[in-house]
């Protein structure tokens, strides 16, 4: 252990937070010393001697023990030193270990630091201790302070770890029936990280590559930043060595992603590497293939792979919709009720305005009583003997809650409301507090089209609301009807859904201000009106998440919204309340599902808040005000307090110094900005 943690600044904050952020996770509950990492952090040149310091990483303690986790030079290194039970001392190796230790043991000095800083502690009276070790030849151990170029990367390896390891899916199929080890699918994603103003150095973001196992790695444009996603390439094939591939399509035609002819389904081919593009012959494939395919079919080919773990098995009813009006047919719904949006065939009706016959069952099309959710409460659904909002990991476990059969289809619809109750639950942590403690939560969904004819099926999200908390969904867009603009329907007694017509930066001024935003099936690289909502989602600070139906649409949705300034704050993840019902794509094979995947995503902006609390029967009077944040402020350190009538909210200023030492007489305690309530 450090005798000494003063080495820590001006670093000490953002990194014990972020420590704090990575432990509460906890990834040793699966993760063990024989699961490797690969890591890669902005581009080589950003490092001295123009490579990652640091590229591999393993966590330990998962089997017992101090936790924490060990980066290596190399994953050849790893390898020497795991052991089966302990670390294997090898002569000449250096490693980085950052273990969680209790304050208890630390000494002295590191404690009065810890305190004198108000630092951030990992569970329960824990504290990262950062070194760096090295085993003689003489099988002694030498430690030393890491470099804050060290300190650095691993503050983005923390960052991003947290994110992206709980994505890691096991492969049940894989490795030995007798290892304890789990075994886990091969895993790689890349997700922005936003420096702490003492490290940014002219950089605010960063790309985070973390791969499982490691030796999967992306190529690199010569032109790449370090704020850029890299991209997957696949190697040209020879003229010889292309293989026309038939389509299995039930669909009656299909269309060339070359020329756009259409052609017969089953006179159809797709590229024979990755099966993804549909040609209407082998001169189109080959074209292609020279002009823009061969840079993107590595890509397609990793998409395609992951088609099999996207099919949602537990469903009984057929879960592909090549055709809408037959697929409708065939479960005796089509042109009735909720599902007149799911074909063509009501495309002459305004979104919104669908003739409405009567009650419930009319709404879901006649379905038996059985088959879709009652407007009714979940009874005997409480935490600690207290109403709370019902929390949900995916569609069996809704099923179960609401006594659903497996044959029932709704799951189609309701993955709209339920995909939004998702991301104010689940997702977003600040609309869940609010929940959790009775407040009203503001959400503003943009882009609304069928769901306005959906209605029924958002009163769902009221009765998993199980009696605490409120929800206002104000829904903006320009395929709002002018009729329907500016009304107000209370689809049930906790959610109430207000509609506006027009572009969301044009109407925004006069709604009320959002705790989240929202956007489904987004397209985001397909309408340029976009740009304008980007621009103000980035101007109010204010965190948002977006759904789209493939992998595809999500890579080209990160680089809108990078190029937006916005940076990618949940990376892109299959939504577990994604529509079990495959789409169809006329020129693609792609997996693509309705609110297939989700990421989320937030700029920097300070947005104090202020609500009474008082327990009268007054309506709660509120106040906001904005500011944006000079460059020298540590984000991360930002806290409010309310006392006598006055809001303090704490700013500290980011320390930045040239060298290690500092003196302690430099260090302001804090840099305070009052705003009074009004």
């Amino acid at each position: 252990m450090n005798e000494d943690l003063t080495f820590y600044l001006p670093s000490s904050q953002s990194i014990f937070k972020a420590s704090a952020a990575l432990y509460r996770t906890e990834p040793w509950r699966r993760l063990r010393p024989g699961h490797f990492f690969g890591v890669r952090v902005g581009k080589d040149s950003d490092w001295s001697g123009k490579k990652q310091p640091f590229p591999c990483a393993q966590f330990i303690g998962g089997d017992g023990g101090d936790v924490g986790f060990y980066m290596f030079r190399s994953e050849t290194d790893a390898k020497k030193m795991t052991g089966s039970r302990e670390t294997i001392l090898v002569p000449n190796i250096e490693l980085l270990r950052v273990t969680y230790e209790m304050e208890t043991l630390m000494f002295p000095s590191n404690r009065k630091m810890i305190k004198s800083l108000s630092l951030e502690a990992s569970g329960n009276d824990r504290f990262p201790v950062i070194d760096v070790a090295r085993c003689t030849s003489s099988s002694e151990l030498r430690f030393r302070n890491p470099t804050l170029e060290e300190l650095k990367f691993v503050y983005a390896f923390m960052k991003a770890i947290s994110l992206v390891h709980p994505l890691l899916q096991a492969d049940k199929e894989g490795g030995p029936n007798w290892s304890r080890l789990i075994c886990f699918e091969p895993f790689i994603e890349t997700v922005d990280i936003q420096w702490p103003p003492e490290m940014a150095r002219g950089q605010e973001l960063v790309a985070v590559t973390i791969s499982h196992p490691p030796g999967q790695a992306y190529e690199e444009k010569t032109s790449s930043t370090a704020s850029s996603t890299p991209t997957k390439y696949a190697e040209p094939p020879n003229e010889d060595t292309f293989m026309d591939v038939r389509v299995n399509s039930s669909s009656s035609f299909r269309q060339c992603a070359m020329c756009d002819k259409d052609v017969n389904g089953d006179q159809s081919l797709c590229c024979g590497r990755c099966r993804a593009v549909v040609y209407c012959g082998s001169l189109c494939q080959k074209q292609h293939w020279k002009e823009s395919h061969k840079s993107m079919c590595g890509l397609y080919k990793a998409m395609m792979e992951r088609e099999e773990e996207l099919v949602m098995k537990i469903f009984m009813f057929p879960c592909s919709a090549d055709q809408p009006c037959k697929w409708l047919e065939s479960l005796g719904i089509h042109q009735k009720g909720m599902w007149r949006r799911k074909c063509s065939c009501y495309s002459h009706c305004p979104f919104g305005l669908l003739p409405v016959k009567g009650g419930l069952w009319d709404s879901w099309g006649g379905l038996d009583d059985e088959e879709y959710p009652r407007d009714s409460p979940f009874h005997n659904h409480l935490r600690d003997g207290i109403s709370s909002p019902i929390l949900l990991s995916g569609w069996s476990e809704y099923y179960n809650l609401r006594s659903l059969p497996l044959s029932s289809p709704v799951a189609d619809i309701l993955s709209h409301p339920l995909t939004v109750y998702y991301i104010l639950t689940a997702l977003s942590i600040s609309s869940k507090n609010l929940l959790l403690k009775g407040k009203e939560v503001i959400l503003h969904y943009l882009g609304p089209e069928g769901e306005m004819d959906w209605m029924p099926a958002f009163a769902e999200i009221g009765h998993l609301l199980n009696g605490l908390g409120n929800i206002q969904i104000v829904m903006v867009g320009p395929e709002v009807p002018t009729n329907l603009s500016g009304t107000t329907s209370g689809i049930s007694s906790r959610v109430r859904v207000n509609l506006v017509r027009g572009l969301y930066q044009e109407e925004a001024t006069y709604l009320p201000s959002p705790h989240v935003i929202v956007a489904l099936n987004c397209a985001l690289d397909r309408y340029g009106s976009w740009g304008g909502a980007l621009d103000l989602i980035k101007a109010m600070g204010i965190p948002a998440f977006f759904t789209e139906q493939s992998e595809i649409l999500c890579a080209n949705a990160k680089q809108v919204l990078r190029s937006a300034g916005l940076h990618i704050t949940h990376p892109v993840t299959p939504n577990p309340f994604r529509s079990p019902v495959k789409n169809l794509d006329f020129s693609s094979n792609l997996p693509s599902y309705s609110n297939g995947f989700v990421l989320g995503v937030q700029s920097a902006l300070l947005l104090p808040r202020t609500e009474a609390i008082d327990e009268s029967t007054e309506p709660a009077k509120n106040f906001m005000r904005k500011f944006r944040l000079p460059a020298r402020i540590n984000i991360d350190g930002i806290s409010a307090a309310y006392e006598n009538g006055v809001l303090t909210v704490t700013v500290p200023r980011a320390f930045r110094r040239g060298g290690f030492y500092i003196d302690p007489a430099d260090v302001p305690e804090r840099l305070e900005v009052l705003a009074r309530a009004a």
